[in-house]
């Protein structure tokens, strides 16, 4: 079967970043956030009669929270794939500024909930036309009881179109000027792009390219670091006093709060990882050995380990697809025919080319109810780790895509979840595949590189970030000191086990400058090791544990992260005893690839 390498975006409004529909579904959002606004203020919440009209109110609240969905992904989805589509920078801006109204009537609607007394409220989300939506109607009414005044929210809501969101659409402005001239040994000169360049650095087998293209990714984003230091002052220095005229001491506690878990858990999952560390020192200690280094080096990561007459597997995309499907299957046939389907319908932007965005994702369109996903393959079993990665968010959407729009608004802990488990599944699928010695150790490699970043590197991320935020709050930070800030990170969750560090991450990685969810980093590290818990019974299941996990998938939204586990794992995530269960798994793999690679050292 040949698939595309290119996704269709016509498909959701013809015409690229020129499509009328998608000018007048914008449109359409302008009026229904006024009369959203409208409905919310009619409604009269200690009469019963006005259910009905409740009942509009939510329907209304959906469809614009779906429109907004449908055209931001599709925008996004086109500056992704070509990083100077103008007219798309402008149509973001625009959509940008049709929120605060429909912000408004959210506010509006959550305070109004707030008015019902604890008793009233007891009995109004009983009521039949309500249980299904009790957990999120109760957030709302929560977060209501947060709000500042409705002027005030709006007036906040409004600034953040040129302070929060202007500073993260800034980045991408930037790093969208961003190429790195790369000298080939043919001699040729290649002009890659970021994703490119970051493909290159981390994943060919040839050390002395790598080395190259790092030193020339350091330096690339050394140049770009006093606008972007500008930038991530303004854009954390926004959330920080937002944070404060709400009241809010803590800066941890709305990512926490959005992640729908407790500090207990977090900070029981660092400390079961931070205990377990010297593990990770091994692997990469004796990864550099292989490498013919005493110490690992930043770019050598996740380079490929091939020994001996190895010739590492290269796999098409089409042949990437076949194996996701034939291992999918196993588990679960359903999500292997969704899978098939994304396929089919060209919903995948895949190939490698300049003028693309750095990184991956998977995005959703609730209103068609589809899924696009966006990377740059190059046939690494890495690549189609990625690849299977982003199918599993699609297929975590697509088992909710029949749940009221409130039960679909699932956090990014759990997200990484599902995602997670897709490509344990591919990861475990390989290392069967192999025949020799050097094969297995290859691929044992290749899925510790997967722990490595969420042991190793993610937690770097959350110790510059929860530094980072500490510091901002006492005035601007220099470009400098952010990146003396980073490199403390780096050695800190690294153990000191690197030879070289990557001071300039912080201006690299577009987590820092997203605007919407603050710490983008722990919960990747939560999805791992929650994943690994259901990976475990799966395992013992086959495919009889299908059902249970598409009913644990569509409970994601509806519950905190520690019932969730509680119910469909029955285990407690604020204790070290769950964690150190996934960690163990983890330290198996490192023991075997320690045995495995004794020979060659």
């Amino acid at each position: 079967m040949t698939y595309s390498l290119n996704w269709d975006l016509d498909s959701i409004f013809p015409g690229g970043s020129s499509s009328e529909e998608l000018i007048t579904r914008m449109n359409k959002l302008k009026t229904d956030s006024k009369t959203y606004q409208t409905l919310v203020r009619e409604w009269d919440i200690g009469n019963p009669k006005t259910n009905q009209l409740f009942k509009e109110i939510l329907k209304l609240q959906s469809s614009i929270n779906d429109g907004f969905m449908q055209c931001s992904s599709f925008i996004n989805a086109l500056l992704a794939a070509n990083t100077n589509d103008s007219k798309a920078k402008i149509l973001l801006g625009n959509l940008s500024k049709l929120m605060p109204a429909a912000q408004l009537g959210d506010t509006l609607l959550k305070t109004k909930l707030t008015k019902i007394s604890d008793e009233q409220w007891s009995k109004f989300i009983e009521h039949n036309d309500w249980k299904e939506l009790a957990f999120r109607l109760t957030e709302l009414r929560t977060e209501g009881r947060a709000q500042l005044s409705e002027n005030e929210e709006n007036i906040i809501n409004t600034l953040s179109l040129d302070g929060l969101a202007a500073w993260s659409a800034h980045y991408d402005t930037i790093v969208s000027t961003l190429t790195l001239p790369f000298t080939e040994k043919d001699g040729s000169v290649s002009q890659l792009s970021a994703g490119q360049a970051f493909n290159r650095m981390t994943s060919d087998p040839d050390a002395e390219i790598r080395q190259t293209l790092f030193d020339l990714w350091e330096a690339a984003w050394t140049e770009k670091s006093p606008l972007l230091a500008d930038t991530l002052n303004h854009l954390d220095g926004f959330r920080l006093s937002d944070y404060q005229l709400h009241g809010i001491k803590n800066f941890l506690e709305k990512p926490l709060t959005y992640n729908r878990m407790k500090e207990d858990t977090l900070n029981a999952m660092w400390q079961v990882i931070s205990e377990n560390k010297q593990h990770m020192v091994d692997y990469l200690t004796r990864k550099a050995q292989l490498f013919g280094k005493e110490k690992m080096d930043w770019q050598d990561q996740d380079a490929p380990v091939i020994l001996g007459n190895l010739k590492e597997k290269v796999f098409s995309f089409d042949e990437a697809a076949a194996f996701i499907l034939t291992n999918f299957k196993k588990f679960s046939p359903k999500m292997a025919e969704f899978a098939q389907s994304v396929f089919e319908k060209s919903w995948i932007e895949a190939e490698d080319r300049p003028g693309k965005r750095p990184g991956g994702y998977c995005t959703e369109l609730p209103e068609t109810k589809e899924s696009r996903i966006f990377m740059t393959y190059g046939g690494s079993i890495n690549e189609v780790a990625t690849l299977a990665h982003e199918l599993g968010h699609a297929f975590h959407s697509s088992v909710l895509w029949e749940l009221p729009t409130l039960n679909r608004d699932y956090a990014m802990n759990v997200a990484e979840t599902a995602s997670t488990f897709a490509e344990l599944i591919v990861a475990d699928a390989s290392l069967k595949t192999a025949e020799t010695n050097e094969e297995r150790i290859n691929l044992l490699d290749a899925k510790l590189q997967n722990t490595n970043a969420m042991f190793m590197n993610i937690h770097a991320r959350f110790l510059f970030e929860t530094n980072f935020y500490e510091a901002r709050k006492s005035g601007l930070l220099s470009e400098e000191q952010i990146t003396e800030m980073m490199l403390e990170a780096q050695k800190e969750s690294y153990q000191n086990c690197l030879d070289n560090y990557h001071p300039h991450f912080w201006a690299s990685k577009l987590h820092f400058f997203i605007d919407d969810i603050p710490f983008y980093n722990f919960p990747y590290t939560f999805g791992y090791l929650f994943s690994q818990g259901i990976y475990a019974t799966a395992q013992k299941s086959g495919t009889d544990f299908e059902d249970s996990y598409i009913d644990l998938l569509r409970d994601t939204a509806s519950m905190t992260s520690e019932d969730l586990a509680e119910k469909h794992l029955n285990v407690d995530l604020t204790k070290p005893e769950f964690w150190k269960a996934g960690v163990d798994l983890v330290n198996a793999d490192i023991k075997e690839f320690l045995e495995l690679t004794e020979p060659y050292v």
